[in-house]
């Protein structure tokens, strides 16, 4: 064999090899795109007062390789508050959400509702609210756009239905705050949660932790371990370029071909071994 032609076929080797290996590095963290850029396949959305996946006025869409919510095609809004639903629950995971407001919010939206958007989280599913529902039982990560001028408490977290545990201290109301940044206009902005099930929670902008809480709960006191996530539609139009998901649960054997390191939740029967 020619040496040239043995070095090319040597290189090609290593780097397979290379790239094998970091495929399977159990230090490698597999994070998981959830929305493609091209359509909503994989998503469900409700509309308060609609059916299920009845998208009224095209309020979800997707355009320029961007998630939109937009009210273009309303005449005015009145209550039809909306939520986009992915169609898996998770429990222990970490969930990034790169998102912006945009334009001016629309006729009729309420004033608490400018630049506000949120992540709903530990969820119920889509197929369970009823059609006049509002807003799903959940935990909502609720994200506050600035005005130009003054701060408001991005971050926060609000309890359709259910109730956290603060500071060792059960809370029963509805929004409590949190000690978040406000950025204003348009700028892209990344938002991180962060669940171990039914203990720990934290709320994170751009990396900043902004807010922990432990213990989510219904309103009946029965623990919330997981559910579903979906993004709002409350009247301001937003924009999503990503979701992307970290489970955190899996096999924790060190023998396993998919053991990873950064699992906080052992899930033995999912093990695998040669």
């Amino acid at each position: 064999m020619r040496p040239l032609l043995s070095l090319l076929l040597l290189a090609i080797t290593l780097s397979a090899c290379s790239d094998s290996n970091i495929q399977t590095s159990p230090d490698v963290e597999e994070w998981a795109e959830l929305f493609n850029g091209e359509n909503l396949d994989g998503w469900d959305f409700k509309i308060n007062g609609y059916q299920l996946n009845e998208n009224y006025a095209n309020t979800f869409r997707v355009e320029d390789g961007l998630m939109k919510v937009r009210y273009d095609e309303y005449d005015n809004f009145t209550n039809q508050f909306g939520h986009i639903f992915y169609e898996e629950p998770f429990s222990y995971y970490r969930l990034q959400v790169e998102y912006r407001f945009v334009g001016e919010q629309t006729e009729g939206g309420p004033g608490w509702a400018f630049r506000n958007n949120g992540i709903m989280f530990h969820s119920q599913p889509a197929q369970t609210m009823n059609l006049n529902q509002d807003f799903p039982t959940s935990i909502e990560f609720q994200l506050l756009g600035g005005d130009g001028e003054n701060d408001r408490p991005n971050g926060s977290v609000c309890t359709p239905g259910t109730h956290v545990v603060v500071d060792g201290e059960l809370r029963t109301e509805h929004c409590i705050s949190s000690n978040g940044p406000t950025y204003h206009g348009d700028q892209w902005i990344t938002a991180e949660l962060v669940a171990y099930g039914d203990s720990l929670i934290q709320h994170k902008f751009n990396g900043e932790l902004v807010m922990e809480y432990t213990k989510p709960q219904l309103e009946t006191g029965d623990p919330l371990t997981g559910g579903y996530f979906a993004l709002q539609a409350e009247s301001h139009p937003t924009d999503i370029r990503s979701v992307r998901v970290l489970n955190l649960a899996g096999c924790m054997d060190e023998n396993a071909t998919n053991f990873k390191s950064y699992y906080v939740k052992d899930t033995p029967d999912e093990c695998t071994y040669n």
